[in-house]
């Protein structure tokens, strides 16, 4: 060929004779500008369902997704837990999988209720507030799915799960019936946890704890029969008849006090008789000395006995004397939970107030309808209850104070600051209280309408099923263990609107269910699934029951308006979703998913009543694995928050940065623990995700005119340094795919990159360049290298597939063979029997080059040379590095990355010389050779150069 010449200066143009990197692929991503075309073009070709259509026949692989909450707009932890689920699901999809992914919503609950009331009032109809409620959560998930789409997720967006459609609400009062025909659900009264602001009782995992400033109060009880009391304690009489006996209880919660009906003991403490000048006080023998201090009284112990020659004595309501209604005794009755780890070692019971309360009355024979239960359900005294009538219970603890103050009962009052329990809701203080309710059983007992009793407990199952699951992390395990083993019953109704609703009928004189109620549940599953909750509300007691032919029962039933806590709504969605609307996407064999993934707290929450529910209808688990995500943090490890101002607005982000790097910052943390981020940690993010970018941007370049059915090279042909970058790659992608399979990502980020600032960008294709850009362009040499670069790039894609969506479908646009590269699998590597040994040498080669470049920098810093091209290497090896370095030849110049490079046979340790080259620079290639100029042709160029544009080409075989 002739000598190129610049039209410009003409003089030789050796640029253009280089294989110079060319791609659209443009350095810069434009992420917030170009993420939006490339979900509205996802959008608009049906990707998702293309997707399905890709793996029709396919194994399933199942992540059923926990429903967010229709209210409000995405926070980071929503991006978290969203772009988490995406990243598994598109991993199994490369993996081979038909990886479907459902969003769902959680429609039904007080949140919406409140946003209504908040906007309309709170005295709306039912049949209003079900209509605004169905409308508000539409409008939500509207917002919300919008924000999702733009967060890179791939899913059924267009026929997403809600608990609100007919066809689930229907299919929940189903799932109802049969864990009433497992002999689960009973009718109960008994304290449970109440919200005012709920206005309705909230379960356990409903419940939160927090710091609350209480007051305690120490408060007598004087002995209604003295004499019987001296008896108890062994005496012939008090030793001073003048003098009032009494018992002392100490509590934190002053406002339960007018409602006392007994006091517990435990039978196997001792008990003091302790003579003060307030009078004769029984208190735990231990707790003497402090409760003296406390009260600022002297002292003496008079008799002694255990807890247990108490029972049965009587004592009176400490305002007995005050008001006639309070003129009752309190009974001492024996109870472990009384403790004299503080207080006075004796508890007073209020048993509407409290469970062990409660199970302590009824256990002494108290009647149901004797229990008093003065508080209603919005905070408030009955407004006939005496002395305190109307009053918020939290308002009149200053006046209960002082009425026991004036009737002389009140040994001492202190503040203190305590954990407890508050909603979970409204993170306000929440009482026991005591109500009618449905519950579900978790030990022995009868249920109603028992059809198909279930052969263990629900706790006996549920424990089992836990041990079958497996957890990320595993320490999720003994979290979820505990919860189950010490629970109470689940209380599942609730006296609310906006909700599936209990649809029994009560006989108006003794309370109890219809007998038609199994069929009645059939006729409501129907009503629910053709209208919604809506129909069941609006139909009267006579349309329903005329339905089971039972119209005449109308005038003797009232029509239950309870509903069905929200947790039963999501933690049916196993049967109601997986087994109903959506059933194509759950596992064949049943309503059993592959993975739950949520956050933490899920463990009293979505995994919780999930398990319940799933246990009680099928006898195990809902899911086979259970992950579980910690909480957005600021660099503090202060919880994201509006109060706090700390928190990362995900859209404001993908509108400023991207997307891509939202779902890299999550890729890259690791989830088991709370997840930090902020704008320095997003700026970090952004250089990693710049560094793989431009790694990939050079790939791309450097294949660009590279066709593999015309251009690959056989491997039996390439050279040894390509064939170890495909062994290695091979190597790296199994480790990724291992931690892939345990759902870990932040190691395959790290890994990443390291990969492409290290094997590839500071070695292989450090190396590279000068085989790419100088020799023929389709020489063997470099068809060579574009092979191995090309089947990097199509490895390297797949693996940054499931976090890097949005560039990897920007660069498969390039070099896939499908329209997705989600309808790929993982790339298939040439298989290299000699790969471990050929691994092992390089390793070594590689270290030898660093050792090899600290030297050259050394000169470097010393301003001898600029460029590592302008060192000549002598290297004196060892006989075992002499064999390793002596096979690539005049090669090692090329590995090295030096002009020269000179190999002696060496004793002992490796001996390194590093000199500046004497020779002149080849215009074209920028080696410093002894042949520059040595064609009077050529006067600028080296000899391999000459030979690479106008000969048969250099002599090349391993680098």
């Amino acid at each position: 060929m002739d000598q190129p010449v610049s039209p410009d200066t003409g003089k030789p143009d050796y640029r253009s004779t280089l294989n110079l990197p060319d791609t659209p692929f443009p350095m810069r991503g434009d992420l917030p500008k170009r993420e939006p075309q490339w979900i509205q073009t996802w959008n608009e070709e049906g990707l998702y369902q293309r997707l399905r259509l890709a793996r029709v026949g396919a194994p399933k692989f199942v992540l059923h997704d926990g429903p967010p909450y229709a209210n409000g707009q995405i926070h980071m932890g929503h991006a978290v837990n969203k772009i988490l689920k995406d990243m598994i699901v598109k991993a199994r999809q490369l993996a081979g999988f038909d990886a479907a992914y459902i969003p769902g919503w959680d429609c039904h609950g007080l949140p919406i209720e409140n946003a209504i009331e908040k906007q309309f009032g709170r005295k709306l109809p039912r049949d209003e507030m079900q209509a605004k409620s169905r409308a508000y959560a539409a409008a939500q998930i509207d917002q919300q799915r919008a924000d999702f789409k733009r967060l890179g997720v791939l899913g059924d967006w267009d026929h997403p799960y809600k608990t609100m459609d007919f066809v689930n609400e229907a299919a929940e009062i189903r799932a109802f019936k049969r864990v009433i025909e497992r002999g689960f659900v009973y009718r109960g009264l008994k304290p449970v946890y109440w919200c005012f602001d709920c206005g309705s009782s909230l379960a356990e995992f409903e419940i939160e704890y927090a710091d609350k400033k209480s007051q305690t109060l120490d408060v007598a009880f004087e002995a209604n029969d003295a004499a019987a009391l001296a008896t108890a304690f062994g005496l012939a009489a008090l030793p001073d008849a003048a003098k009032p006996a009494f018992a002392v209880i100490w509590t934190t919660t002053a406002w339960t006090l007018p409602a006392n009906q007994a006091l517990n003991l435990n039978p196997d403490i001792e008990y003091a008789l302790v003579d003060t000048p307030r009078g004769y006080l029984v208190l735990a023998s231990s707790l003497v000395t402090d409760c003296l201090s406390r009260y600022g009284l002297e002292g003496n112990v008079v008799a002694t006995v255990p807890g247990k020659a108490l029972g049965g004595l009587a004592f009176r309501h400490p305002l007995y004397d005050v008001d006639a209604g309070y003129r009752r005794l309190s009974p001492v009755y024996l109870a472990d939970y009384a403790t004299a780890d503080d207080g006075t070692g004796i508890v007073h019971s209020s048993p509407a107030y409290g469970v062990d309360d409660f199970n302590s009355c009824v256990a002494h024979g108290m009647a149901y309808e004797d229990i008093l239960n003065p508080v209603q359900g919005d905070g408030s005294y009955a407004p006939d209850f005496p002395l305190f009538g109307g009053q918020n219970i939290w308002k009149a603890v200053p006046q209960i104070i002082e009425r026991l103050r004036d009737a002389g009962r009140l040994m001492a009052t202190h503040t203190i600051t305590h954990s407890y329990p508050h909603c979970w809701r409204h993170k306000v203080p929440v009482i026991y209280r005591a109500a009618a309710q449905w519950f579900i059983r978790m030990d022995e007992g009868e249920g109603v309408f028992t059809k198909d009793k279930a052969p263990k407990t629900l706790r006996q199952m549920a424990l089992d099923a836990i041990e079958h699951t497996s957890f990320y992390p595993e320490n999720g395990k003994a979290r979820l263990h505990d919860m189950i083993a010490n629970r109470p019953d689940w209380c599942i109704s609730r006296q609310r609107s906006w909700g599936v609703p209990i649809p029994f009928f009560l006989h108006k004189d003794s309370g109890e269910l219809h007998p038609r109620t199994m069929d009645i549940l059939d006729v409501a599953a129907e009503m629910v699934e053709q209208g919604g909750i809506e129909a069941w509300s609006k139909a009267s007691a006579a349309d329903i029951l005329a339905r089971v032919g039972c119209e005449a029962d109308a005038a003797h039933y009232t029509k239950s308006t309870d509903i069905l806590e929200v947790w039963f709504d999501s933690g049916t969605t196993h049967t109601t979703v997986l087994m109903g609307s959506h059933a194509g996407a759950g596992h064949a064999e049943g309503p059993q998913a592959d993975l739950y993934l949520e956050g933490h707290d899920q463990h009293r929450g979505w995994f919780h009543s999930s398990l319940l529910t799933s246990c009680a209808m099928y006898g195990r688990a809902p899911y086979k694995g259970l992950l579980t995500h910690g909480f957005t943090v600021d660099s503090q490890g202060r919880k994201m928050s509006k109060s706090l101002g700390n928190g990362i607005d995900p859209l404001q982000t993908c509108n400023k940065l991207g997307a891509e790097i939202i779902r890299l910052w999550v890729a890259a943390s690791d989830y088991s623990g709370d997840i930090a981020g902020d704008d320095k940690i997003l700026a970090r993010v952004v250089d990693g995700y710049r560094r793989i970018r431009n790694t990939l941007r050079f790939l791309l370049a450097n294949t660009s005119d590279f066709d593999p059915a015309r251009h690959a090279v056989p491997l039996s042909q390439m050279f040894e340094l390509d064939r170890w970058a495909l062994a290695h790659a091979q190597s790296l992608q199994s480790v990724i795919l291992a931690h892939y399979d345990k759902y870990e990502f932040h190691p395959v980020v790290a890994k990443l990159q390291v990969y492409c600032s290290e094997d590839l960008g500071a070695f292989y294709l450090d190396v590279l360049k000068d085989r790419l850009y100088t020799t023929a362009p389709d020489s063997l040499a470099r068809r060579s290298a574009q092979t191995a670069l090309w089947h990097i790039t199509q490895g390297m894609l797949r693996w940054m597939a499931p976090f890097l969506s949005f560039t990897s479908e920007e660069a498969w646009a390039l070099v896939g063979n499908s329209e997705s590269i989600f309808t790929a699998t993982y790339w298939q590597w040439p298989e290299q029997p000699d790969a471990a040994p050929m691994l092992e040498q390089w390793a070594r080669i590689r270290a030898v080059r660093e050792t090899v470049n600290k030297d050259i920098e050394a000169l470097r810093e010393q301003g001898k040379i600029g460029a590592s091209l302008q060192a000549e290497v002598d290297l004196y090896a060892p006989p075992a590095v002499h064999e390793l370095l002596a096979r690539l030849q005049d090669d090692l110049r090329f590995v090295l990355i030096t002009s020269r490079a000179t190999l002696h046979q060496g004793d002992g340790e490796l001996r390194i010389a590093v000199s500046p080259t004497t020779h002149l620079k080849c215009e074209r290639c920028w080696h410093w050779r002894d042949d520059v100029g040595a064609d009077p042709a050529h006067p600028g160029l080296c000899g391999r150069c000459v030979s690479n544009l106008f000969g048969a080409g250099e002599p090349r075989h391993i680098a």
